[in-house]
């Protein structure tokens, strides 16, 4: 499939996990990428694997920061000739702590990354999507913004945020002509699902519904960049102000 072709899509966490394989999805459908991440290390990777030089470039972005996320987003567009079609914001972190322990600078540090990085990337990005043909922002939330993860409420509630903030603007730039939808994966196989720091003496026994109905382990974040490659193209032109779960049935 080349549903991507002469697309121009920037994806944020794209070092790593889900937001890596988003960016080989889309490369191997023919778009133009510029993969954002805070790790120069992961972006090197990803590049490699990439291996299209001439469809495929590198930002360093800490979407915490609002004045590197202006740069950034600025230099990305300026790479992709001009415009952007897609913006996919895949940057976020996972950090557990009893909520009683939490300290505020844990609470915001969370916050900082996943929902205002998710804001300040979108706002940047909103002019050049808004004058493109059609332009798609893809935001991540999480199963644990619908369902219980214990130890891990300022995750959830950074991507409860999110889910309402994708209502929001699709609603706010629909007669425009842009979408915003939202994915909330659950069950996937990254870094930040292997090893999500829980504290050491967290009740397991909380944890009762993880494992997926589908398979027998996490799945591969390969699951999760093929639906954001048909939410994000011409397939799901008809889909927005929503969210879509992928967790092979962890929930149901």
């Amino acid at each position: 499939m080349n549903r991507f072709e002469g697309r121009r899509v920037l994806v944020t966490g794209a070092g790593s996990g889900i937001g890596r394989a988003t960016v080989l999805r889309l490369l191997d459908e023919g778009a133009a990428v510029v993969a954002a991440d805070v790790s120069d290390t992961g972006l090197e990777e990803t590049s490699t694997l990439g291996g299209r030089a001439d469809r495929l470039h590198t930002q360093l972005i800490d979407v915490s920061d609002e004045s590197a996320v202006c740069k950034g987003v600025a230099a990305a567009v300026s790479a992709l000739g001009g415009g952007l079609d897609v913006l996919v914001n895949a940057a976020g972190i996972l950090r557990s702590a009893r909520t009683e322990k939490m300290s505020l600078d844990f609470w915001n540090s969370v916050l900082a990354v996943n929902l205002t990085g998710t804001f300040l990337t979108t706002r940047e990005a909103l002019p050049a999507l808004l004058a493109s043909d059609g332009g798609v922002v893809v935001n991540f939330s999480s199963t644990s913004a619908s369902f219980a993860h214990p130890y891990m409420a300022a995750y959830a509630a950074t991507k409860g945020g999110i889910q309402s903030f994708t209502h929001a603007i699709a609603s706010e730039y629909a007669r425009r002509g842009l979408r915003a939808v939202c994915v909330a994966p659950g069950s996937i196989a990254s870094g930040m699902t292997t090893n999500p720091g829980l504290p050491a003496d967290a009740d397991m026994s909380l944890f009762v519904k993880l494992a997926p109905a589908l398979t027998e382990g996490f799945a591969d974040p390969s699951a999760v960049a093929g639906v954001v490659a048909m939410l994000a193209s011409d397939d799901g032109a008809f889909i927005t102000g929503t969210e879509l779960r992928i967790d092979g049935g962890t929930h149901m």
